[in-house]
């Protein structure tokens, strides 16, 4: 089932668009403030986000700009506006595509899928503050600038960020990039993650920041 965030500070257009897409099969997560749908996404994952322009605490051009800087999800900007400078002002920022006030249910739907259609090539990417991991191509990017990490520093990184906040074992480490019954002791997984360290600090990451030690028990990355 696809989840798709829905942020817009009109209670009736959150319930508008729900009834729309949850008997379709979405699972429809309903926010009326920026802030905290920006809190969401920074600890859960969502396929698809519907993003309303005109919000008074903080409108969806800047939201959109903010939700890129966490995540490479999807949006699709919901707006009363249909001039063309704002169409073209969201789809500049980040936005995947636009629809206009009042939709009806067919036309949100098509959008919605079109949208995840063109995405699903890219859907692999881990993105995170600036760091974006691709492990089909065993590429990681900084600010868009290549990091070189070999494949078990890119496995073991990849397996961080897609488990935040989860403290893992070296002996979990090892079993997991490894596999059951290799000859591979805490040293290596150590010697590992020092040099994951030392590279996102030559690429300016705040890695320190994110990548703790648990004295006695393993490693963590938090957000």
């Amino acid at each position: 089932m696809k989840t798709i965030l829905i942020v817009d500070d009109e209670p009736r257009m959150l319930d508008l668009i729900s009834l729309y897409l949850t008997p379709v099969g979405y699972k429809c997560i309903k926010m009326n403030q920026p802030k905290e749908a920006l809190k969401y996404l920074s600890q859960n994952k969502v396929d698809l986000v519907l993003l309303d322009i005109m919000m008074p605490e903080m409108d969806g051009w800047e939201t959109c700009v903010e939700i890129k800087k966490i995540v490479e999800v999807p949006i699709i900007m919901i707006t009363a506006r249909t001039d063309k400078a704002d169409v073209v002002k969201g789809l500049s920022i980040g936005a995947d595509d636009y629809i206009s006030k009042p939709f009806d249910e067919e036309e949100l739907l098509a959008r919605i899928n079109a949208v995840l259609r063109r995405n699903n090539n890219t859907s692999n990417k881990i993105v995170f503050k600036g760091l974006e991991l691709n492990p089909e191509s065993y590429e990681l990017r900084h600010n868009k600038n290549l990091i070189s990490l070999t494949p078990k520093e890119l496995s073991i990184l990849s397996l961080f960020l897609t488990n935040r906040n989860k403290v893992f074992t070296r002996d979990h480490l090892i079993t997991t990039i490894w596999g059951h019954g290799v000859n591979t002791d805490d040293r290596t997984i150590d010697s590992h993650v020092r040099n994951i360290r030392d590279k996102l600090r030559t690429s300016s990451f705040p890695v320190d920041d994110h990548l703790s030690t648990v004295w006695g028990v393993g490693y963590k990355w938090s957000d």
